[in-house]
């Protein structure tokens, strides 16, 4: 990895939380910076809000397409008919597609961490002169970063053949299963596009 566009986008960053204080751990294994507190707070609204409301999964062409907490599918807000095995379905592919945003929210809040630590280090580095220390230490965060975000990839064959089963048990669900092996194959080589 090359230092040096990450840790310019990080010093840009700075302002952003240079007041703020890093936060007390209070012996727990992960520690927010500033700004990965302030992310947190807003991730933290977006899963409640994904775990109380309806989970969209497509709006393409002006169809929209959700999963309600309960198990209703809903094409354009009408719930298509279903039967017990049907929903069963229907939840574990809501399930399976909230490990997938979760998993995607804790990277956004482990990447503001480690922006903010970039840069923290970086200016240690040029007051200090020791970049090169500092510069293995960022990687070595990237790296788990990178460790986090292939987790991702990981949920998707599971999450296709779900889709899979669901679009063969429900009909009116067919035209919005989308994903396919090219999109695992991007995901591993680092384009995540879940579809």
């Amino acid at each position: 990895m090359n230092l040096r566009t990450p840790l310019f986008a990080a010093l840009l960053c700075l302002p952003l939380f240079a007041c703020g204080e890093r936060p007390q751990t209070n012996g727990t294994a992960s520690a927010d910076t500033t700004l990965g507190q302030k992310v947190r707070e807003a991730t933290d609204k977006a899963r409640k809000e994904m775990a109380e409301g309806n989970f969209s999964i497509s709006s393409e062409g002006g169809t929209k397409v959700e999963v309600s907490p309960t198990g209703d599918l809903l094409i354009n807000n009408t719930p298509v008919a279903l039967n017990d095995s049907q929903r069963a379905l229907v939840l574990q592919y809501r399930q399976q597609m909230m490990g997938v945003a979760e998993a995607g929210i804790e990277i956004g809040v482990q990447g503001a961490n480690l922006g903010a630590s970039a840069a923290g280090e970086a200016l240690k580095g040029i007051f200090s002169g020791d970049t090169n220390k500092i510069e293995e230490r960022i990687n070595a965060e990237a790296a788990k970063l990178e460790a986090s975000a292939s987790k991702i990839c990981d949920q998707l064959p599971a999450l296709m053949a779900t889709q899979q089963r669901l679009a063969a048990a429900v009909p009116e669900f067919q035209p919005y299963a989308k994903m396919d092996q090219s999109d695992i194959d991007e995901c591993r080589d680092g384009h995540v596009n879940v579809r």
